[in-house]
């Protein structure tokens, strides 16, 4: 029969899209009532019998027979002679089941149902793509680089489904060749038209977080809870971890013996430095964790009454004139790191700052710029700083020249002696 060929013919859409028959023949069937009310008019009086197990699909219309000369509707109503050509003996006001074949329905009619039955499996195969990844939103997930594009890696999983990673969720230091297998987290499914878009990142701290859980079999057991994740993708992480079991060292867990347990979560994001502390309520001493390897003198706390910038407060540090750039970081990435985490914005002060101490900005027109900003991204941010960190120190902290340094010290210095 015309009609279990035509079932048949789609069967490579159930296999390569995973579709299941009993769906399949429910699709059939919607989408055979839509053509059938586009030519008679109305569905109504057809009937549409499938048989998911044999792949077996008959339509048949009902209509009732009237006195010839007295149909008012061709589709709903046959008339008595018409009627007596397919079973003799009928009579006026009788009902009439008759098969439609598909050749009845005329060429352009089964063309738009084709490609209306493909659109169907296609928008039904979506959808489900949709609803199981959005349920994987945050979870870790692997899969196989297919194609390299400028802005983004077209990665496929074992199912052949399509996850994008854009180049904004990659680590700098990322390099990928195709075939290779990608780890990150499913940071976001939306549907754009009908198709799902499954976005990837690698950057997200969602993502440091899963593979704490991955790596550390105490923070997959919940023996260890992850409390805060703050990083700068590629480049330095702080991660705030607790234990409900005091006989547990959280930090001595996560890290491991020599590292070993940290190691590979390092590696994978392209070795960015993680800073593994102990989570408190305290918030003086959770603050002073989060500014390690810094050693903070004292603090004080101030509340804003609502948040500000995503920030509860702000923060008033003390530190010796030492700690100053250990706790700002090269670049300021450790303060930043600190801030995030903690959720206050910090202020860093030297203690013992004495009054004649000068701001740098006031000897712009000896010193350029550029080496301004290079001391204020590691803190020193006045002469007396500069002065009071060693050259050996500046060099490895600063892209600077030791001979620039040392000009430096030596304009700051006049500056104290006149």
């Amino acid at each position: 029969m015309e009609n279990i060929a035509l079932i048949d013919s789609f069967s490579e859409f159930k296999d390569n899209k995973s579709i299941d028959r009993v769906t399949l023949m429910s699709i059939l069937e919607e989408v055979f009532r839509a053509t059938l009310k586009r030519k008679f008019g109305s569905d109504d009086n057809f009937d549409i019998i499938i048989n998911p197990d044999k792949g077996d699909l008959e339509i048949w219309r009902n209509r009732v027979v009237v006195a010839d000369g007295f149909s008012e509707d061709d589709n709903e109503e046959i008339e008595l002679a018409e009627a007596r050509l397919i079973e003799p003996d009928f009579e006026i006001g009788e009902d009439v089941s008759e098969e439609v074949k598909l050749v009845d329905l005329g060429r352009r009619a089964i063309l738009a149902l084709r490609q209306n039955l493909i659109s169907k499996i296609y928008e039904h195969d979506s959808t489900n793509i949709f609803k199981q990844f959005k349920d994987l939103e945050g979870d870790l997930y692997s899969a196989e680089v297919h194609h390299i594009r400028h802005n983004a890696i077209i990665l496929l999983d074992d199912e052949g489904n399509e996850i994008v990673l854009p180049k904004s969720e990659q680590i700098r230091s990322d390099f990928f060749r195709k075939g290779d297998s990608v780890r990150g987290v499913i940071k976001a499914v939306e549907l754009r038209g009908n198709k799902p878009a499954i976005i990837l990142s690698r950057t997200s701290p969602a993502f440091l977080t899963k593979l704490f859980e991955q790596e550390i079999p105490e923070v997959f057991d919940g023996l260890i809870t992850v409390e805060g994740v703050a990083r700068i993708p590629g480049e330095k992480a702080k991660v705030a971890v607790d234990s409900y079991d005091d006989r547990i060292d959280p930090v001595g867990a996560c890290v491991g013996v020599k590292g070993s347990r940290i190691h590979g979560i390092v590696r994978e994001l392209g070795n960015e430095n993680i800073d593994v502390i102990n989570y408190t309520k305290n918030e003086q001493l959770f603050i002073s964790r989060a500014l390690s390897p810094a050693k903070v003198t004292s603090m004080e706390i101030e509340m804003y009454e609502e948040e500000k910038n995503g920030k509860k407060g702000r923060v008033n540090v003390l530190l010796k004139p030492e700690e100053v750039s250990k706790a700002i970081g090269r670049g300021g990435v450790n303060i930043r790191l600190a801030s995030e985490l903690t959720g206050y914005e910090i202020d860093v002060k030297r203690e013992g700052l004495e009054e004649e101490d000068v701001e740098l900005t006031e000897f712009g027109d000896e010193i350029e710029a550029w080496v301004i900003k290079e001391f204020k991204n590691i803190g020193l941010d006045t002469a007396r700083s500069v002065l009071e960190t060693s050259v050996q120190e500046l060099v490895k902290r600063t892209d600077l020249e030791e001979e620039t340094i040392l000009d430096v010290q030596r304009i700051l210095k006049e500056e104290f002696e006149d």
